[in-house]
């Protein structure tokens, strides 16, 4: 199966040689994956090149994965179920394929079982590597004082339904040793699914909440875990397709962590509602995320145990959203990626301590509605491609930054001065609409800016210090769309399109018209903070015209056809492409 290649400069933990190692590949249409960029001010070079199979859809990132496992509802009955009654201590079964010794409950034959009752020690399943073992809790209860509640220690595959209208509960141990492997309330060494109508909740005590070393899939139910570690953690893949799952862990809310397999150690949501309060990250993953649908909220550093950088969604090559509703508070970023990031559907929501959106390499927003409602930078990657769906952006620093390698980890930027020259990264907007909010540069690029399509609103910058709406170290070129700038600075494009700018006064939340000799308004948009410039460049511009410029419906001043802007929007030397032709 061909496998999308990530190389970076730093690519996570032994995933390395599997992924350099991967078949041919297809190009992300409509971006530049391949960049090689060089900052000046250091002397170094950072080279990142991002190669999928297809475009960052779900689709083509879940073709390249491994397929998983699932037990369905209809694989099996529950008039084949035996019961096993657990009593305090002990319990009791009909079954040749139960043992009980002491508080310990050993399942070793496929089947399904029915559990009811409480027990104060363990289950275990210990059936042949072929067979298929479901347990049926109904109103069980299972505290282990020094072990998982749950272990599945051998089986193919396993899964666990939740009796309609039963309160069922696990627990574990409050310590386990480091060396031990089954440490989690419910441990699997199989494939695990979970399902039916029913509640669970989930203690982890001493690690982890639910935990299995292949699938972990959750089918359906109202399921809670509260774990001192991670709270739901399938190394070769976790899924989840609906139900309920309220998480709340010191560590990683939910994890697939397999690092030495390219098509494994990925996350899915494509259903159900999912509620993450973690120290950790919410949804970390060594290779893919994917999120198609359900509603996700997650709070990234909620906890006192909080790491350094907390994020909302972590992935280790390709986060996607195509659906779904997602909302995250993160310490960090919101949205992380060493590798592409691709948004096609769904809502996403966004406040962080760092940045809302960011990837190493391509982000990609082709549908769907992002809000970052608060963070430091907005979306950021080496290429930044909009050419669908609502962008609504609210930031203290950049709103939308094409950096990559040293320049960005140093956080310059495509902040424009003397010596900042054009290292390859692209900023392109060629559909739907975006809105900037900024306190420094608006749209940002180490490289080049285009606006081809689409209506692209940039409020601010509100401070100074080279600070520009429209910021490149190497062009911007307008051939299309429409682009309101109400700031301070901004300087000549390059482009097909012609443009207007003036100085004009306004303050946040004012309306501001442009308006043509006859009185027609050729475009209005609403300013995001107090500007003292205006410009506009669409297809209602006419050659050699001046505008009246209107705020809240008073004449504030004009603005003229290829004039009457000031140095700022192209950054560094030549960045603004030269005059217009």
């Amino acid at each position: 199966m061909p496998r999308r290649r990530l190389i970076l400069a730093a690519v996570p933990l032994t995933l390395t040689a599997i992924v350099l190692a991967g078949c041919a590949t297809q190009t992300v249409a409509g971006t530049s994956p391949t960049l090689s960029t060089s900052d000046s001010t250091t002397d170094s070079s950072v080279e990142t090149t991002a190669v999928v199979d297809s475009e960052l859809s779900a689709e083509a990132v879940l073709a390249a994965n491994a397929d998983v496992t699932v037990v369905n509802d209809d694989e099996w009955s529950e008039s084949d179920a035996v019961d096993i009654d657990l009593s305090g201590s002990s319990a009791s079964s009909d079954s040749d394929a139960v043992t009980v010794e002491g508080s310990t409950v050993t399942i070793t034959a496929a089947g399904v079982f029915r559990l009811s009752g409480s027990l104060d020690g363990q289950v275990v399943v210990a059936a042949p590597d072929d067979a298929q073992v479901v347990l049926i809790l109904d109103d069980a209860e299972i505290a282990a004082s020094d072990s998982p509640a749950i272990t599945v220690t051998s089986a193919d595959d396993v899964a666990i339904s939740l009796a309609d209208g039963s309160q069922n509960a696990v627990s574990d141990a409050d310590a386990y040793v480091d060396a031990a492997e089954a440490n989690a309330a419910i441990y699997s060494d199989a494939d695990l699914t979970i399902s039916g109508s029913g509640a669970l909740a989930v203690s982890g005590n001493g690690n982890d909440g639910i935990a299995s070393t292949d699938d972990l899939v959750i089918l359906s139910g109202e399921i809670t875990v509260d774990a001192v570690d991670d709270g739901l953690r399938g190394k070769d893949s976790l899924s989840i397709e609906g139900g309920t799952v309220v998480v709340e862990a010191g560590g990683d809310a939910l994890k697939s962590d397999h690092d030495e397999d390219a098509t494994q150690g990925f996350i899915v949501v494509s259903g159900g509602d999912v509620t993450a309060r973690t120290g950790d990250d919410g949804l970390a993953a060594t290779t893919d995320v994917v999120v198609s649908g359900g509603t996700v909220s997650v709070t990234a550093g909620s906890s006192a145990a909080a790491d350094d950088a907390p994020k909302g969604v972590s992935a280790g090559v390709v986060a996607v959203i195509d659906g779904g509703d997602v909302s995250i508070d993160a310490v960090d970023d919101a949205v992380h990626s060493d590798g592409s990031i691709g948004i096609g559907g769904g809502t996403l929501t966004v406040t962080s301590g760092d940045d809302g959106v960011h990837a190493e390499q391509v982000l990609e927003i082709r549908a769907g509605e992002v809000t970052v409602v608060d963070a430091v930078e907005g979306l950021e990657a080496a290429d930044v491609a909009i050419s669908g769906g609502a962008v609504d952006v609210t930031v203290s620093d950049d709103g939308i930054n094409a950096a990559s390698g040293t320049a960005a980890a140093a956080g310059q930027g495509g902040g424009g001065g003397a010596g900042m020259a054009d290292s390859g990264e692209t900023l392109v907007i060629s559909g739907g609409t975006v809105r900037v909010t900024a306190v420094g540069d608006g749209l940002d690029s180490n490289g080049s800016i285009t606006v081809s399509g689409g209506s692209t609103v940039v409020s601010g910058p509100t401070s100074g210090g080279g600070q520009g709406a429209v910021d490149a170290n190497g062009a911007v070129t307008l051939d299309g769309g429409e682009l309101f700038v109400a700031g301070s600075v901004l300087n000549t494009p390059a482009g097909s399109q012609l443009w207007a700018a003036g100085t004009v006064s306004g303050s946040a939340g004012q309306t501001v018209e442009i308006v043509d000799g006859s009185g027609t308004v050729i475009a209005s948009f609403v300013a995001g903070v107090e500007f003292g410039a205006v410009f506009y460049s669409g297809a209602g511009v006419a050659d050699g015209a001046t505008y009246t410029v209107t705020v809240d419906g008073a004449e504030a001043g004009s603005v003229t056809e290829g004039s009457g802007v000031t140095g700022g929007m192209g950054g560094g030397p030549g960045g603004g492409g030269g005059p217009r032709p």
